[in-house]
């Protein structure tokens, strides 16, 4: 997965490289070098937080392999797809919001960041811990609702790891409003090292048949009980606290912003589960419907390569659209920001996509049939991360129930789109409904944004590079390269060719004051 990881950090860099080569000009352009600054300064902390969240994921990714081949069969991937699309929904409720609430707080004039911190996470233990004793206490009925009810065991390993997930997540947090990039990614990365060693311990030395697909969870549970200990001092410090004043604003804030998480997340994560119920017998010849999770949950993991650059992204951008919000320049800022992430984003999408060729042989054979869903997925998590960008507009002006109605539109559009696109395409019909979702979100958050907080993006812009970037993917794909070394050094060259053209149409932008 070196391919993508140096796609997305080649093209992350693009905006530091164009910076540094104008130095010269900068220095006599004091109002643009503010502006290039700040762009500078985004832009490196998404790389730091990209080490951070892309480096981690792509050496997770060689655990794919692990799994998949002569491993797990494609129903027992299926089960771990599942219940990892649980944990990822009932994470954002655990959290609740308090992230971006933290952030929103803590950035207010005057505002004593300790207090923030000590309320929010307050807050996010009390939820955590409760719901924490309710699903122990159920684990057994929650374990059969899942399909598992012979591992009661599973739904408590996994509780302990969102418990773990919860108490750690302000700290993050606040490392990110200290912008202590490298300390997160350093954190992010050692977690990840351990996850790959513990589960090449459990699966090729201590392996159990009668555990599993546990030992997955065994795994993310012990590795992230690393968290705790490197924050073991920020928890220590930690005194529980409220405040009859700010935490019903903190409680107001966040919860549409959880309620927009989990809708969020549903949109994401359970178009692998309707599979599960809306993907008529034999559709796949030979393919069972937990077969068909299996395949879709693994070449799935190809198309998440965009979604972690966009969260990288996030990480840096959240704290700083806060920072910067009561700058008179800021709504040309962030349309100046949107339109350069959009162009990562079509570099990234041309980099996989037609690099798939090779990028397929980090999945077993038995999942390759599902390839051809990645650029349409790959489409579909573009246009998630210009919603993201776009949904700055409620969180600065205090309307996060535009969120939480924009997300529960796009759970209609999923599921309604899976409903009757899943029986008619199968695995393409879910990636379509999940382009449709966030294709659908990207326009309603526009369209309010722009009578609530007008920013001057340049639409015509992002249509035409989106356009010719998927455009390009198919073209490319068209023509057959069979040679085993042509093949990606054509591929490659597309993908370099294309990114200098950018460059050089972009360059004087770039360098202009916003």
């Amino acid at each position: 997965m070196l391919l993508v990881d140096r796609c997305w950090l080649f093209a992350a860099t693009l905006i530091i490289t164009n910076i540094n080569e104008q130095s010269f000009t900068i220095n006599y352009q004091r109002k643009t070098n503010s502006h290039l600054s700040k762009l500078k300064q985004l832009a490196g902390e998404t790389i730091l937080y990209g080490l951070g969240s892309m480096l981690p994921r792509v050496l997770n990714f060689l655990l794919v392999p692990l799994h998949t081949i002569n491993m797990f069969s494609k129903a027992e991937y299926g089960v771990i797809t599942k219940l990892f699309a649980f944990v990822a929904v009932v994470n954002i409720v655990y959290m609740f919001g308090m992230e971006t609430a933290f952030f929103r707080f803590a950035t207010k004039a005057k505002a004593d960041v300790k207090r923030i911190f000590n309320l929010t996470q307050t807050t996010v233990i009390i939820i955590s811990g409760t719901l924490s004793a309710l699903f122990i206490v159920f684990a057994q009925s929650i374990a059969t609702a899942l399909g598992i009810p012979e591992h009661p065991e599973f739904i408590i390993w996994l509780t302990a790891l969102m418990l773990i997930d919860a108490l750690v997540a302000i700290p993050f947090a606040r490392l990110r409003l200290e912008k202590k990039a490298f300390l997160f990614a350093a954190i992010k990365i050692a977690n990840v090292i351990l996850l790959i060693a513990l589960n090449f311990y459990f699966l090729k030395i201590a392996y159990d048949p009668s555990v599993g697909v546990g030992y997955v969870i065994l795994a993310n549970l012990i590795a992230n009980a690393l968290f705790v200990l490197l924050f073991i001092k920020v928890l220590i410090a930690w005194r529980p606290a409220w405040d009859k004043q700010i935490t019903p604003q903190l409680f107001s804030y966040a919860y549409p912003v959880m309620l927009t998480g989990v809708a969020g997340m549903i949109n994401e994560m359970f178009s692998r589960t309707m599979l599960d119920w809306w993907l008529p017998k034999d559709f796949y010849p030979g393919q069972s419907q937990e077969d068909a999770m299996g395949i879709f949950g693994a070449c799935y993991k190809f198309a998440v390569f965009m979604n972690l650059g966009i969260q990288a992204f996030r990480y840096a951008a959240e704290p700083f659209f806060f920072s910067n919000a009561s700058d008179k320049n800021s709504p040309a800022l962030f349309a100046k920001i949107n339109h350069f992430f959009i162009i990562v984003c079509c570099i990234v999408l041309v980099g996989i996509s037609i690099n798939l060729d090779i990028l397929k042989y980090f999945i077993g054979s038995d999942f390759q049939t599902g390839l051809e869903i990645v650029p349409v997925l790959l489409l579909a998590y573009l246009f998630l991360g210009v919603y993201y960008n776009l949904s700055v507009w409620f969180k600065l002006t205090d309307k996060t129930h535009y969120g939480t109605i924009i997300s529960f539109i796009g759970v209609v559009i999923t599921v309604a789109g899976n409903y009757f696109l899943i029986p008619i395409a199968g695995f393409m019909g879910s990636s379509l409904a999940a382009f449709l979702c966030y294709f659908g979100m990207t326009v309603f958050c526009f369209v309010w944004g722009q009578r609530y907080y007008p920013i001057p993006y340049n639409i015509r812009a992002a249509i035409v590079y989106i356009t010719i970037s998927f455009a390009l993917v198919y073209i490319v794909n068209a023509v057959p390269i069979k040679h085993a070394v042509l093949a990606p050094v054509f591929h490659i060259s597309v993908l370099a060719l294309f990114t200098y053209l950018i460059y050089k149409k972009e360059k004087a932008y770039l360098m202009q004051s916003v």
